[in-house]
């Protein structure tokens, strides 16, 4: 005979499905928490996450902040180098720039913290406001040297008018000192030669050609014309004797020598100071060879300030 339990068989059937009760109700406790735990976690890595991309975000907009105020400040020194001008401080603003820049290029976005963040932004606003001052004194410089490029133009070409006019007064001096001088020039009239033979007898070379074995002297005589423009000063006044080869006859012992003709030196026969009164005075010029003539046709030449006053011929035979 089998010995009966201690409990009757539903018992035992209401305990086992109990016991599985429990256990899934343990089992759907321990899922809810993990799928919470999961949850919490999940969230979190999202929040993480977004905030590394802000953080990032934050340090790239910083880094092209600094960028842009790197190349704000090298214009301004180029700027500056336009004008002939030369600032350190600048030069060590773009230093400074560049080693913030290094500065944040090393940072991770996880690293770039609140207080960097908010250092390195007030630095750049400090910067901005700096580079706003440099560029209106530049800008002060920059008009400053357009009113001085403009004074400046207009007084050169003033200058220019001024000299063109002192050109134009200086050649007009010149031209009318030309004038003046080739008016204050003196002239011969009535120039008239004679010849003293060796008996002294003098003849005038409007009757007959003079023999040459008996011409002793020359004697040349003309008077001054009138001029009101030549000062009444003394005049050298130089005769030339040419003969029919077209030399001069020339001798130191006799009064001869050399002046200056169109810029070139030339013999004279003969010299004269006379002091011009402007009354159509006469004068003469008395020469003596101190020796034969030659036969020919032959010139005589009176000059005053290396020009020509006049000229006459006369012919021995």
């Amino acid at each position: 005979m089998e010995p009966q339990s201690d409990y009757p068989e539903p018992r035992r059937r209401s305990n086992t499905l109990l016991l599985l009760l429990a256990a899934v109700l343990v089992l759907v406790g321990i899922n809810g928490v993990l799928f919470y735990l999961n949850r919490q976690s999940k969230t979190e890595t999202e929040q993480l996450t977004t905030q590394v991309k802000v953080t990032d975000t934050k340090l790239q907009t910083q880094i092209k902040e600094y960028e842009t105020l790197k190349t704000s400040y090298e214009h301004q020194s180029q700027e500056l180098q336009k004008l002939g001008l030369s600032n350190d401080s600048l030069e060590a603003r773009i230093a400074g720039i560049n080693s913030d820049l290094l500065r944040l290029r090393s940072f991770k976005a996880a690293s770039f913290s609140l207080a960097e963040q908010r250092r390195f932004k007030q630095r750049a606003l400090s910067l901005e406001s700096q580079l706003r001052k440099k560029d209106d004194q530049i800008a002060d410089l920059k008009k400053s040297n357009e009113n001085l490029y403009t004074e400046t133009t207009t007084l050169k070409q003033r200058q220019n008018q001024l000299s063109d006019t002192l050109s134009t007064i200086a050649k007009t001096n010149r031209d009318l000192t030309e004038k003046v001088g080739v008016a204050s020039r003196l002239q011969a009239d009535n120039i008239r030669v004679s010849v003293i033979q060796r008996n002294n007898k003098e003849k005038d070379d409007d009757k007959e050609e003079f023999k040459a074995r008996r011409v002793d002297r020359l004697k040349i005589s003309f008077g001054l014309a009138r001029n009101d423009v030549s000062p009444k000063e003394t005049k050298s006044i130089y005769l030339r004797v040419l003969e029919p080869d077209g030399a001069a006859l020339y001798n130191l012992s006799t009064g001869g020598g050399t002046f200056s003709v169109d810029g070139q030196e030339a013999f004279y026969t003969q010299k004269q100071d006379v002091v011009f009164d402007n009354s159509r005075q006469r004068l003469e010029f008395v020469y003596a060879k101190g020796g034969d003539y030659k036969t020919g046709l032959h010139t005589v030449e009176l000059y005053e300030g290396g020009a020509l006053m006049g000229k006459a011929t006369f012919t021995l035979k």
